[in-house]
């Protein structure tokens, strides 16, 4: 007796069309997971968003390089103040927004305590 020589495309079709439904089905679990609030992003650290957002001017001991010292600001400025210069910059050399939201908020906070 001779074989059927397209089962094997059969096996394999078959083989392939169940594990793209395995695999839909999980990803579709992770994606309803998320979509609920599975997992919540991590605030990073005041130091942290100075070195990604302020340093590159600032400096990273707050020392000032293209833009001012920032090591005594809050002498200078209350947190309010500090957080309305970093959402809405200040002058020509201070852009807007480097930094929204709680983060923001983290950061005004950790320079007014440098006096």
């Amino acid at each position: 007796m001779t074989r059927n020589p397209i089962i094997p495309y059969i096996i394999t079709g078959v083989a392939g069309l169940l594990l793209v439904i395995i695999l839909s089905s999980v990803g579709i679990t992770q994606m309803n997971k998320e979509a609920a609030g599975g997992e919540e992003e991590e605030i990073a650290s005041p130091e942290e968003i100075y070195e990604q957002s302020c340093a590159s001017c600032h400096g990273g001991n707050l020392e000032g390089l293209s833009a001012p010292a920032l090591d005594n600001v809050g002498a200078n400025y209350s947190e309010d103040e500090i957080a309305d210069i970093i959402q809405n910059g200040k002058g020509d050399n201070m852009p807007a927004g480097l930094v929204t939201g709680e983060e923001q908020q983290l950061l005004a906070e950790w320079l007014a305590e440098h006096k």
